[in-house]
């Protein structure tokens, strides 16, 4: 049966048979599993380590799967449009890591887009960099700039593209990418790091992605109170290479926290709409006040080739949004200070709405000039527009900004 989304994350990977009628799945809190046979944990570990082609197998040891992890990979898949296999990871960065760690090795290249989030900036500099993996950065929205650089990479192996971009919602054209890494006689790998607009608005698989990235702690959590990560892909046996180094790694998502994230799937689509209307009323309002030199947020987009990437790959603004204050760090420290509702903290895409400092929080590990290179001032703040109602967080925000 062809199900649609909303119905197939509820019947997915699930039998309430084997778990004495439950509706729900139950946690399974185990290290081991206990095999059927001798013959079966042989087979078990055959199909583990990668001498048998055979799908699926018993449960051996929780590092490298349990029945909470199967469960929540098989109901996020539908979420994605155009996944049939997802991997599931103790933090975003969990995921990021082990895509990086598996397509990448000393002498390649990975090519990706700035300004980019703090920590995967970290990670490309810090752990990548020494082990002898070239960097090659193109500014997001660069199309013509990011099909050069792949055609023009020495042993490319991954295209890591972040669109929106962190701060400042730039995006970046994913079909574009996905012909220059197919034309290229290597074939590099394309990830999108989707966790602003997906799973519900903005959809890579289906404009030639090759994985899709998300920090579980944003959105697809949504409550701010656990850390994961996901990776999703059309082809299976991209998800079983990152399997097979996460059970190396030991950064599977643990079984409580499998199951929070996955009680928590099927009301992603209400809260990210709840949460874009929320934050469309309000950036059409803010660009009013005097305070506010500009206001960055996708359906207030002038440049035409951003207008084009925008109505191309995605279908809704989303709810985070940038402010460029006229009073620069003084004023942005003020705005935050001032602040009854919203939260002066990090991360996105929870119920409750957070603001921050990029510059001196999330992407204060990178250099001043690449910060005011890409955008990044002292000026900016990022708001992470929740669920609350809109009218009282524009009543916030505006008397916030007053006080700048």
């Amino acid at each position: 049966m062809d199900l649609r989304p909303e119905t197939a994350i509820l019947i997915r990977g699930f039998d309430p048979r084997l778990s004495v009628g439950s509706a729900r799945p139950p946690v399974y809190r185990s290290s081991t599993y206990v095999f059927s046979s001798p013959e079966a944990a042989e087979q078990a570990f055959a199909v583990a380590l990668g001498r048998s082609a055979g799908a699926g197998g018993e449960l051996i040891y929780a590092r490298l799967s349990h029945p909470n992890a199967e469960i929540l990979e098989a109901q996020l898949i539908p979420l994605e449009q155009g996944a049939q296999a997802a991997a599931v990871f103790n933090s975003g960065m969990a995921a990021i890591s082990t895509v990086a760690l598996a397509s990448l090795s000393p002498g390649s290249t990975i090519i990706y887009t700035e300004p980019i989030y703090g920590g995967t900036h970290a990670l490309l500099h810090t752990l990548l960099k020494p082990l002898g993996v070239a960097l090659q950065p193109v500014a997001a929205g660069d199309t013509e700039g990011l099909v050069q650089a792949v055609a023009q990479a020495v042993q490319p192996r991954l295209v890591l593209i972040e669109t929106p971009a962190n701060p400042t919602l730039v995006m970046t054209d994913i079909a574009a990418a996905a012909r220059a890494v197919r034309s290229h006689p290597e074939r590099p790998l394309l990830a999108v790091d989707n966790t602003f607009l997906g799973p519900t608005f903005q959809h890579p698989l289906n404009h030639g992605a090759d994985l899709v990235i998300y920090s579980a702690t944003k959105f697809l959590g949504g409550m701010s109170d656990l850390l994961a990560g996901a990776v999703l892909a059309a082809e299976k046996g991209l998800i079983d290479r990152l399997m097979g180094l996460r059970s190396l790694l030991g950064n599977i998502l643990q079984a409580d926290e499998c199951w929070i994230l996955d009680s928590r799937l099927p009301t992603v689509h209400l809260r990210m709409n709840r949460q874009s209307k929320n934050g469309q009323r309000i950036a059409q309002r803010l660009v009013e006040h005097p305070a506010v030199a500009r206001v960055h947020y996708p359906s207030l987009f002038s440049d035409p080739a951003q207008c084009r990437i925008r109505d191309a790959q995605t279908d809704f603004p989303g709810s985070v949004i940038s402010l460029q204050l006229r009073g620069g760090k003084a004023a942005a420290f003020e705005f935050l200070r001032h602040l009854t509702i919203a939260k002066n903290a990090v991360s996105l895409g929870g119920i409750e709405t957070l603001v921050c400092h990029p510059r001196t929080t999330t992407h204060s590990e990178m250099a001043p000039a690449e910060l005011q290179a890409f955008g990044i001032g002292e000026d900016l703040v990022r708001l992470s527009i929740g669920t609350e109602h809109w009218r009282d967080l524009l009543k916030d925000f505006l008397q916030a900004l007053d006080h700048c």
